[in-house]
C-alpha cells in the first residue's frame, strides 16, 4: 500500500477521533521520555498490517514490524513494537488497533474460505460491499487472505448487473450501449440469473458472466453452453448470490472460474489485538 496515502487516511480518521485534542492524555501524561509499547495478538489469526502499522503512529515514533503479512500467529505474540513518546501511543491507540483488528479479521476469513477443496487456480474474490472509506485497506486484507480483488470501484470495470439490464430493456440493449461508452476498452461482464439471459449475452459476445443466485446444477448447466460456444473456453465465468462457506466447493467443481463473495468481508469478525507498555 502507498505510504503517503495510508498515513492520509490514518489522519482523517484521527480527525474523527480527536477533533479538539486527546484532553485526558493531555492532562496526565506530562513527560516526553520514550517509552516502548509493544502490539500482541490476544487470539490465533492471519497478519495483515505490515503495511500499514508503520504509518499508523506519528513520524517520531519508531516501528518494528515482527511478523510478515499472510503469516499464521497464535495468541500472545508480538506483532509489532513502537518507540515513541507515550503521549503520541496513547492518542493513537485506538484507531490503530481499530484498523489492524479489522483488517485481520477479514484475512483470517479470507483464509479459512481459500483453504477449502478448491480447484487449482480458482480465485475467491470479494465484491465491492465493504466499510465506506475502507475499501483499500479491505481488499487488501483480502489478497493476504488468500483471495482475489473484484473491480474496485464504478470506474474500474464493466458489469451489467440486473437492474441495468431493466433499465436498458434487454441484454443486447445494455451491452450495444456500453460499448458504445467504453473508451478504454474495458471488458465487459454481464450478470445473468437465468440460461435464456447467458445465450444472449454469448450473442453479444461478452467478455465474461457472473452467474448470480444460481444453484450449483443450474451453474454447471451455464459453463457447458459457455465452454462449447466458439472461444468460449477464453471467457471468464464466477458465480455469486448467497454463496457461503459451506456451499462453496460444490460452486467451485462446476467448472466457473471464480466466486464472488460478500462473506469474506461483511462477516469477518475483528480479531483481539492489545497495545501494552514494557518500559
Amino acid at each position: 500500500m502507498n505510504p503517503d496515502w495510508v498515513r492520509e487516511q490514518i489522519a482523517h480518521f484521527m480527525e474523527e477521533d480527536i477533533p479538539n485534542g486527546d484532553i485526558t492524555t493531555e492532562a496526565i501524561i506530562t513527560a516526553s521520555t520514550p517509552v516502548i509499547a509493544q502490539i500482541n495478538s490476544g487470539e490465533n489469526f492471519i497478519f495483515c498490517g505490515s503495511s500499514v502499522i508503520p504509518y499508523c503512529f506519528p513520524e517520531s515514533c519508531k516501528i518494528g514490524i515482527k511478523i510478515e503479512d499472510g503469516q499464521q500467529v497464535n495468541s500472545g505474540v508480538t506483532l509489532a513494537t513502537i518507540t515513541g513518546f507515550s503521549g503520541d501511543i496513547l492518542t493513537y491507540e485506538r484507531v490503530s488497533l481499530n484498523l489492524i483488528q479489522r483488517l485481520c479479521g477479514i484475512s483470517t476469513e479470507t483464509k479459512k474460505y481459500c483453504d477449502l477443496n478448491l480447484p487449482n487456480n480458482f480465485k475467491v474474490m470479494d465484491t465491492r460491499k465493504t466499510t465506506p472509506g475502507l475499501r483499500l485497506f479491505e481488499k487488501y486484507a483480502v489478497s493476504v487472505g488468500g483471495g482475489w480483488n473484484h473491480r474496485l470501484d464504478l470506474s474500474s470495470g464493466i458489469l451489467i448487473k440486473d437492474n441495468h439490464l431493466q433499465v436498458a430493456g434487454s441484454v443486447k440493449a445494455a451491452v450495444e450501449l456500453s460499448r458504445e461508452q467504453n473508451r478504454n476498452n474495458l471488458p465487459i461482464e454481464l450478470e445473468v440469473d437465468t440460461l435464456d439471459q447467458l445465450r444472449e449475452g454469448l450473442d453479444m459476445d461478452v467478455d465474461g458472466f457472473l452467474l448470480d443466485n444460481m444453484s450449483p446444477k443450474l451453474v454447471q448447466d451455464a459453463v457447458s453452453i459457455i465452454r462449447s460456444h466458439p472461444d468460449g473456453e477464453t471467457i471468464f465465468v464466477e458465480a455469486s448470490g448467497g454463496i457461503n462457506y459451506d456451499t462453496l466447493e460444490s460452486y467451485a467443481w462446476t467448472g466457473i472460474d471464480a466466486v464472488s463473495m460478500s462473506a469474506i468481508t461483511t462477516q469477518a469478525s475483528a480479531v483481539d489485538i492489545k497495545l501494552e507498555f514494557i518500559e
